[in-house]
């Protein structure tokens, strides 16, 4: 694989980093789609941890 090359991170087909791939670094519009999708669905998360309370809060 090429420094340029890179897998579709929704089905994994090759993709090159060109204008020939316009919806990189997805392979088409559908596998774009598809990861947008996941994201407004809240599928996407960032591990957090809750918010300490500082000693001049109330309870």
């Amino acid at each position: 694989m090429k420094k340029t090359d890179l897998s579709c991170p929704v089905c994994g087909k090759p993709v090159q980093w060109s204008e020939r791939y316009p919806h990189r670094p997805f392979c088409c519009e559908r596998c774009k789609l598809i990861d947008l999708g996941a994201w407004a669905g809240e599928s996407y998360r960032i591990p957090a941890q809750p918010p300490e309370k500082q000693p001049d809060e109330e309870e």
